[in-house]
């Protein structure tokens, strides 16, 4: 078995949750005079790819330290919605199982799309990325339930609809502009569609089942859109810790991996390394043919 990483690269441009700490690094020691270089380094638990546990919104939840192994890693599905969903967009679990097989106690990553716009991307889009991805509603998250799913992962700011989070309030212009959106494509009002009762149900309505989630899915999370694979989350092992900066890697036998690497060969790669879909639009055209 090879790995292949689903983590965006982590620095200190890399943007964090809307209005959580950032990444913030200092030497404290370097190799002259001291022999050794030595960083200090604060930041929030959201910022880059990370999970989110339990008592980030459930009190008696458990801690990311409580997360065993076999929960964090196990088979799994990546689905592609990036044909079906776009700006402001409801994505369903219609579109995911039309596109892969999900097994009830499955790891679903969602490929939006939306990490084209990360910050290591040459189409980067810090907006675009955090506050107009696509996200699902209530219906989503109830199907994720039945199908009793280990934890979710999304490849964009947050698991939930952004105008479903306090985005639609700290960001009004691009509420409106969501609210004009939903009229013309759902023919109802983003309030109407996203009513009180439903504020981050993605948080609120699933950690309370333990199915958490991973924010800000990527590297080359491209080469893997509608197959399976063994996947792995790998957060701190973080006493009382309410989420976690976490690598997340698919498996895949040795030969698979030879040939998604041959794939990789002929893709045009960020400068952290990683496949750059927004210049390999072949790679999203060959997983819809699958």
């Amino acid at each position: 078995m090879k790995a292949i990483d689903l983590s965006i690269p982590l620095g200190i441009g890399t943007p964090p949750w809307p209005t959580y700490e950032p990444l913030q690094v200092k030497y404290f020691k370097r190799l002259a005079p001291n022999g050794a270089n030595g960083q200090l380094v604060t930041h929030s638990n959201h910022v880059g790819t990370h999970l989110d546990g339990e008592i980030h919104f459930h009190t008696p939840g458990r801690d990311m330290a409580s997360l065993p192994m076999d929960y964090l890693m196990h088979e799994g599905a990546i689905v592609d919605l990036s044909d079906a969903a776009g700006d402001y967009d409801i994505y369903t679990s219609q579109m995911v199982e039309e596109r892969v097989e999900v097994k009830e106690g499955d790891i679903l990553i969602i490929n939006t799309g939306y990490h084209r716009y990360g910050w290591d991307q040459p189409n980067a889009d810090e907006i675009r990325y955090m506050v107009k991805h696509p996200g699902p509603d209530r219906e989503f998250a109830e199907w994720a339930k039945k199908k009793k799913l280990r934890w979710i992962g999304v490849d964009c700011g947050s698991a939930d609809h952004p105008m479903n989070t306090k985005i639609r309030d700290w960001m009004p212009r691009q509420a409106q502009e969501c609210d004009a959106y939903f009229q013309q494509k759902y023919g109802k009002k983003l309030a109407e569609i996203f009513t009180d009762d439903k504020y981050q149900l993605m948080h609120l309505e699933m950690f309370n089942h333990s199915i958490v989630h991973a924010e800000c899915v990527g590297g080359d999370v491209d080469l893997l859109l509608n197959q399976r694979a063994v996947i792995g989350c790998f957060p701190w092992r973080f006493v009382d810790g309410e989420a976690s900066i976490a690598r997340i890697v698919a498996f895949v036998e040795d030969d698979r991996y030879e040939q998604l690497m041959q794939k990789k060969a002929k893709c045009t790669l960020t400068r952290h390394g990683d496949v750059s879909i927004a210049d390999n639009p072949w790679l999203a055209e060959e997983a819809r043919r699958k």
